[in-house]
């Protein structure tokens, strides 16, 4: 993929739409692109959080540890951002996510993804709207008993 094509997939993520195109290319140059293939941890429950990801194509399932054992508390689809409350708030993992189908992600360091909430504003509110989204969801669903019960993958 080229560095245009790259920014162009950048652009249609709303996280980063309102970021200028040399701001897009740094992005695009200093993140990772990786694959993972169905049925692989993306990232673990507990584990460090040394970089977000952005999802570019696939699907994943978000589940955590409960008592009564894991429960799938979200989906993640092409353009959503998983892994960032660990990079935010320098905590562990909160939930693992699982690659449901092949999933093809762009990995943001730590580094570089504080450092773009830090220059670009519009990046923070974007997050505070996602995160808050995931919030109300995770909360419908586990009031409305609408997670799933199973073991994690990987």
């Amino acid at each position: 993929m080229t560095l245009q094509e790259e920014v162009d997939l950048l652009r249609n993520i709303p996280l980063f739409s309102k970021i200028e195109t040399s701001k897009l290319k740094l992005i695009a140059f200093t993140s990772e692109r990786k694959l993972f293939s169905a049925g692989t941890v993306i990232c673990r429950e507990g584990e460090d959080g040394e970089a977000a990801f952005v999802i570019v194509k696939g699907h994943a399932d978000v589940t955590v540890k409960t008592p009564r054992g894991d429960i799938k508390v979200n989906d993640c689809h092409p353009n959503d951002i998983i892994g960032e409350i660990a990079v935010l708030c320098d905590v562990p993992r909160t939930a693992t996510v699982t690659a449901r189908t092949d999933v093809t992600a762009l990995v943001i360091s730590r580094e570089l993804f504080l450092r773009l909430i830090q220059e670009f504003p519009s990046i923070g509110l974007e997050l505070m709207r996602e995160l808050g989204m995931k919030l109300v969801q995770t909360t419908r669903r586990l009031r409305d008993g609408g997670g799933e019960t199973g073991n994690e993958q990987g």
